[in-house]
């Protein structure tokens, strides 16, 4: 009988958590959903140099705005915990491994200090050898245990003396390793270096922790980016090492996702240059006080977001584009899984934004809507009124903040007037004309849409007026530019007191 499946996503807190990241993360929740397995967020915390304060939180709450809850991990518990790797170093869980494989002869003790590896590699370059790490065709000429006697081993170690233990990789041989994007991947052991396994400071690297982690946690499946193709070599030969070789899981390296243009992986550089995010959430760096914009803060909802990012790399089989969580766990497979990079199409995330921004009921724009008109200073009307304004706006936005953005009008009365407009529409007629219709409206039995469109007919008929006259005019009185929604839905929305008002300030304005 097979395991059941386990997954996990296993970020390091060094930074913000990319958007190839959230595709990485959202396909193995999709996997493990539909094959009702579990999935696991791990912290890989272990390289304490790059470690960024409030990164771990970060992308714990990124994802929680995106919808893909982990079921294990540091936040949520379970019965595989810990899930941040320095408690599990704090308990001695890699320990014992490194101890394990330096008994067995797969891994050793290593001496050399900086000076001495660069000078290695520096020899090896003016020599022109094609090989310049640390492997088993150069680990003859350092300080480790295969060059020094074990007294001597054992009298640095008990000195203190700086030191790492390496993995003894083994020589001149081929690793191969199926990869289900990929098929069959061979690599050969000249070409590999003598990975560190446990830093001078004690603490396991990402790969000797990784692959312990992945086993104790029973970990069936490691979907992960393909920049980690070329650290499976040595993550295949530490199971092989470690007796787990039977309980290898199957690995899937996902292709990257490109810059619009097609050119290398995504960048935050080629997003600040094209003015798109590539982080879920706002950004700023504890250090440099630097920030970043978030797909959240410009407005992109998360069901849009994660249905454009599952179809960068993935295809249902069929033409359809607008899909849930559910329908995209419902839909999922491995074996549909691209082998090429996709570009970013930012036209497209729009257009997925938009989609999922229609098909919203009015009231759930309104937070959104009252924070945007907040941060612009406009006036925030009742949820009543802010309804009306969505529906009058629905078909003209992608997001909710360009109902602010684009028609401030619906807010408070507009304070200068279309200079363009003004010259084309405004004629000496014009004022009487309006003029004539306020007087109107003014004792107007019937405050709609439709009441006063026919209201506005029959005064066209009585002065004997084209509809363009006044109706151009009427525009820019209301709003001060030439386009937005219907001229007599926005007078029903401001009603018959502010409609007024806007002619008659218009008129007095522009004479």
């Amino acid at each position: 009988m097979a395991s059941p499946v386990v997954v996990r996503f296993a970020p390091s807190p060094t930074g913000p958590l990319h958007i190839g990241g959230v595709r990485t993360a959202l396909y193995n929740y999709l996997f493990a959903r539909q094959q009702g397995g579990r999935f696991l967020l791990r912290i890989e915390d272990t390289d304490q140099q790059r470690y960024v304060p409030g990164a771990e939180a970060y992308i714990m709450d990124s994802l929680e705005w995106l919808g893909i809850r982990p079921d294990e991990g540091v936040r949520e518990g379970g019965p595989r915990g810990p899930y941040r790797q320095s408690d599990r170093a704090r308990e001695g869980i890699y320990r014992r491994y490194a101890q394990q494989l330096i008994e067995s002869g797969h891994a050793y003790y290593a001496f050399d200090t900086p000076e001495a590896l660069d000078a290695m590699r520096q020899e090896l370059q003016r020599a022109g050898s094609d090989v310049q790490q640390y492997n088993y065709l150069t680990r003859g000429r350092m300080q480790n245990s295969f060059t020094l006697p074990e007294a001597e081993v054992q009298r640095r170690i008990a000195a203190g003396e700086p030191h790492v233990v390496r993995m003894n990789m083994p020589a001149d041989t081929e690793i191969r390793f199926f990869d289900l994007i990929r098929q069959e991947v061979v690599f050969h052991t000249r070409q590999l270096d003598d990975k560190v396994l446990v830093k001078s400071d004690g603490l396991p690297t990402y790969h000797l922790a990784n692959v312990v982690d992945d086993r104790l946690m029973e970990v069936t499946h490691v979907i992960r980016g393909e920049e980690w193709v070329s650290s499976t070599p040595l993550h295949v030969v530490l199971y092989q090492a470690l007796g787990w070789a039977e309980h290898m899981p199957q690995f899937v390296h996902l292709p990257l996702i490109l810059n619009p243009n097609g050119q290398g992986k995504l960048s935050k550089r080629h997003g600040d240059q094209m003015g798109f995010p590539v982080f879920p959430l706002d950004w700023t760096d504890p250090e440099s006080g630097s920030s970043s914009a978030g797909f959240r803060e410009r407005g992109y909802l998360p069901d849009a977001l994660l249905n454009f990012l599952a179809l960068l790399g993935w295809s249902p089989g069929h033409d359809e584009e607008l899909m849930s969580l559910g329908r995209m766990t419902e839909l999922f497979s491995l074996d549909r899984l691209g082998n090429a990079g996709a570009k970013f199409d930012l036209n497209k995330l729009n257009w997925f934004n938009e989609q999922y921004l229609r098909s919203q009921p009015a009231e759930a724009w309104l937070p959104g809507l009252r924070a945007a008109a907040e941060a612009a200073g406009l006036p925030i009307p009742a949820d009543a009124y802010l309804g009306t304004a969505v529906e009058l706006m629905r078909e003209r936005v992608s997001f909710i903040h360009q109902i602010v953005q684009d028609a401030p009008f619906l807010f408070r009365a507009p304070e200068s007037y279309d200079p363009q407009m003004q010259a084309k529409a405004w004629k000496p007629e014009t004022a009487s004309l309006l003029a004539g219709f306020a007087d109107r409206l003014a004792v107007h039995p019937d405050w709609d849409a439709h009441s006063l469109h026919e209201a506005f007919q029959a005064y066209l008929a009585e002065v004997q007026a084209g509809a363009g006259k006044v109706m151009a005019p009427l525009r820019l009185a209301l709003t001060g530019v030439p386009n937005g929604p219907g001229v007599f839905d926005m007078a029903a929305l401001f009603g018959r007191e502010e409609t007024l008002a806007r002619i008659r300030k218009a008129i007095e304005t522009l004479g």
